[in-house]
């Protein structure tokens, strides 16, 4: 049985996730301490817990420490099997987190499987329904892996209340070795200012703002309002390159100004361009555990986050992979995935 430290690196969910994801692939059994370590309240919350259930209701398999709070957690899988599944978080929690962790060991199946995943849809330090969408998975639809997802009710932190579908695999062709060196040329830059229960002018503001601050025409950030239980707002912008697609995201907070969330939606979108990367640093991590899966691969982002570290520490733990991170132009880096 494996031993993972989950206060290595950032110290966060993404440890566990990460290694519940590999466990149901590779048959590893194994043992996770400190978990969440690196975060204002330590251990599992609810989202965690959602995660380590599904895991365990996907393959048969059995967990020990699956409470709230609980900083150590021992998980057996058992046989993964495609099927249709229901998970509610119960909270805000993040569905798309929920839904990263069994994406890929269902998407190995022979059939297609259907999930339910009630909960937070767009949630301040998760990856939002338009990011995975529109960038995550068509990026990993080149490397075999397949999932449609449908949005049928939008849930905001800290009200929650969304609903997301999804429909994964079943696996299509064999591992796919992915590249992304450069982006080529640019197609088309579309955002967004999405807001619920709340006052228009807020999205008026941001919309106006990231146009302002990346050049972009009247029309390319449309305004919409949607139905949520709680109030919430996401500014998004989706960028569009020849060989990848790329989005990057900011949510409404309290005490922030409209023009706050639009600058740091542009303060990403720059410091990608700027690099000649193509990647951001947010798929990039992302990408990782399926490039493992899919016959390796390569290619250039800005720089690691801390996730990225120990995404890569976790992943060489359980697979015979060698990450490699190396200076690439213009800032850039260039990680390569080797079997």
């Amino acid at each position: 049985m494996l031993t993972i430290d989950g206060s290595q690196g950032e110290g966060g969910g993404q440890i566990l996730r990460s290694a519940l994801t590999l466990s149901l692939l590779t048959g590893e059994p194994f043992r996770i301490e400190k978990i969440r370590a690196g975060r204002a309240k330590p251990g599992l919350l609810r989202q965690h817990l959602a995660a380590v259930k599904a895991a365990v209701q996907i393959s048969g398999g059995k967990a020990q420490g699956v409470e709230l709070g609980s900083t150590a957690l021992t998980f057996e899988p058992g046989e993964v099997r495609a099927g249709d599944y229901g998970f509610a978080i119960g909270s805000a929690g993040a569905a798309s987190l929920v839904f990263q962790t069994v994406f890929l060991p269902l998407a190995r199946q022979t059939a297609a499987s259907r999930l339910t995943i009630e909960g937070g849809t767009h949630n301040l330090a998760a990856p939002p329904f338009e990011f995975l969408e529109r960038a995550f998975l068509p990026a990993v639809r080149r490397m075999g892996f397949d999932a449609t997802l449908t949005l049928q009710r939008h849930g905001f932190y800290p009200a929650g209340g969304g609903k997301l579908m999804a429909e994964i695999g079943p696996v299509r062709t064999g591992p796919e070795k992915f590249v992304a060196e450069d982006r080529g040329t640019l197609l088309s830059r579309n955002g967004e200012a999405m807001f619920a229960n709340l006052g228009v002018d807020i999205a008026r503001r941001e919309a106006g703002r990231l146009q302002e601050l990346l050049a972009l025409a009247e029309g390319e950030v449309k305004i919409r309002e949607v139905e949520a239980s709680g109030p919430g707002n996401l500014l998004w912008i989706e960028i569009r390159h020849e060989h990848i697609t790329d989005v990057f995201t900011a949510h409404g907070e309290l005490n922030v100004t409209a023009e706050q969330v639009a600058g740091k939606v542009a303060k990403q979108v720059d410091k990608y361009i700027e690099s000649e990367a193509a990647i951001g640093a947010h798929l990039a991590d992302q990408l990782l555990l399926p490039l493992a899966l899919a016959g390796g691969g390569r290619f250039t982002t800005t720089r690691p986050t801390p996730h990225t570290h120990s995404n890569i520490a976790v992943i060489e733990k359980f697979l015979p992979v060698e990450i490699t991170i190396t200076d690439a132009r213009r800032g850039a880096r260039l990680i390569e995935v080797s079997l």
